[in-house]
């Protein structure tokens, strides 16, 4: 019976060593949560790395044998590999240049090799795991080459990829100098699936001019065979955020969140430990806030959290030193003994407490320079049962997309997001319901189920299609051989 193997750089589960023990725990991440209904059908398979550098073979055996029982297959990494292909070439040099910041992206043959290597340990594990009529769902920028060197050992296997980070323009993707080997590796897809139609059109570009390949409505034909792309934005488990935020940890966690923080409004920020993220340019923009509006100092407080990321690398480390800085420059300058001006956590929370900040907060702040689509905005509107609170958004967020019902700002621009927190702050009650309805029923509709689901569909009429163009060329070559014999 064939099956669907979703293949990721990450297992959706988390492996905890402690003592010498190892206890696992399922991951909270969208993807994990999207994926599971898919991953449990069946006898479909996920196929990742653990998240962490085993050497001991007994170990080994210990963690094959434990997520085998929940259908996994590990693919185990070095400490070398880890460093050259996830930290490496996926996170210095393909992160920073498909994010539009170029001056950290890092051109090395060495970590490219490394990339080319583990992307092909990937593929081997894969041999010995597929099988006729088998499905594939590779996700993410960590395994561009995979589709290529799978369609090169089983040139008749199913292959569906989704890109979860934008994709860059031209001019951008034309710095890599490993530019047509990864667009090559993607194209080795039946199906390519992207958050915006931006995103997909700027693939589209660059499959023309370095590919030479041209598409018609998003469908292109690579040695006989169809590949078709699309924009499909991911959504979220609503119905998960929305039963978390009335769950009785929840509200108890609110009640003695508010009685801490006081009488004041709150702007929630909330985000991984990213130079995408634009954190720096919200507290400024907070602190320039205070000062041109000084009837909320003492009436509004920035509540902020970072969670912790990849802040061994020099980049994330001065980062973190920036935004330490900053906060303290703001409290120093505006606190009270009554009044914290920025609250600020650098630590991650379990789900009940992100949802008792979700319904605590009267704005939610989400201003990253660029994200392929960001899911805290839509954790937040899916939080408001009371259908109170805005959300403002930057227009290189995906999500923006989808939700023009927030006040989108560019996040370059510092006035306007002053501006925008003003509007937040002061908005009538009636105007906020009015959006906020717009944006849960749009989300609730378009949840990330549904995002799976159209996927699979989307997938399987590639094939078919491609199926057909693939029967009209052996029936063009046995029109050839039938000529020649007369």
């Amino acid at each position: 019976m064939s099956k669907t193997i979703i293949v990721s750089n990450r297992l959706p589960i988390k492996i905890l060593k402690e003592n010498g023990k190892l206890s696992y725990m399922p991951s909270e991440g969208g993807l994990a949560t999207g994926l599971g209904s898919v991953h449990e059908a069946g006898d479909n398979i996920w196929v990742g790395w653990p998240g962490l550098a085993v050497g001991n073979s007994d170990k080994k055996k210990e963690i094959k044998k434990s997520l085998k029982k929940q259908n996994m297959w590990s693919i185990f990494l070095s400490t070398s590999e880890i460093k050259g292909f996830h930290e490496g070439f996926s996170n210095q040099t393909l992160w920073p240049n498909f994010h539009y910041f170029n001056q950290y992206t890092v051109y090395d043959e060495e970590l490219w090799k490394v990339y080319q290597k583990v992307n092909k340990k990937f593929a081997r594990k894969l041999d010995k795991i597929i099988a006729p009529g088998d499905t594939l769902w590779i996700h993410d920028y960590q395994l561009l080459l995979l589709p290529q060197i799978i369609r090169q050992h089983n040139p008749k296997s199913k292959i569906g990829f989704f890109l979860h980070i934008p994709f860059p323009s031209f001019e951008s993707f034309r710095l890599l100098p490993w530019r047509r080997e990864l667009l090559n590796g993607m194209l080795g897809s039946d199906f390519l699936g992207f958050h915006t139609y931006d995103d997909m059109q700027h693939f589209l570009s660059s499959m023309s001019r370095l590919a030479g390949l041209e598409n018609k409505n998003g469908k292109i034909t690579v040695d006989s065979r169809l590949v078709m792309v699309d924009a499909l934005p991911m959504g979220i488990d609503y119905d998960k955020y929305a039963q978390a935020a009335a769950s009785p940890d929840t509200l108890a966690r609110e009640v003695r969140y508010r009685t801490s923080i006081g009488d004041v409004k709150l702007i929630l920020s909330i985000d991984r430990l990213d130079y995408s993220k634009g954190i720096p340019q919200r507290l400024r923009a907070f602190e320039s806030f205070l000062d041109q509006h000084p009837e909320f100092v003492g009436k509004v407080s920035f509540f902020m959290v970072v969670v912790p990321s990849r802040d061994t690398a020099p980049k994330y480390r001065q980062l973190k030193q920036e935004i330490d800085l900053l906060v303290g420059q703001i409290n120093g300058r505006f606190a009270r003994l009554n009044w914290t001006p920025v609250h600020y956590f650098y630590r991650s929370f379990p789900l009940s407490a992100l949802s008792a900040f979700y319904r605590m907060s009267d704005v939610a702040l989400v201003t990253p320079m660029r994200d392929g689509m960001n899911l805290v905005c839509k954790e937040f509107i899916a939080s408001k049962l009371d259908k109170k609170g805005v959300l403002i958004l930057s227009e290189m967020a995906g999500a923006s997309k989808e939700l023009s019902d927030a006040i989108l700002i560019n996040p370059n621009d510092i006035n306007q997001l002053i501006d925008a927190m003003h509007k937040a702050l002061v908005m009538p009650e009636n105007e906020q319901v009015k959006r906020m309805e717009i944006m849960q029923r749009l989300l609730r509709k378009y949840n990330i189920h549904h995002w799976a689901e159209i996927f699979m569909e989307k997938s399987r009429v590639c094939q078919k299609l491609s199926a057909g163009i693939d029967n009209k060329a052996v029936g063009r070559a046995s029109n050839k051989t039938d000529n020649k014999s007369v």
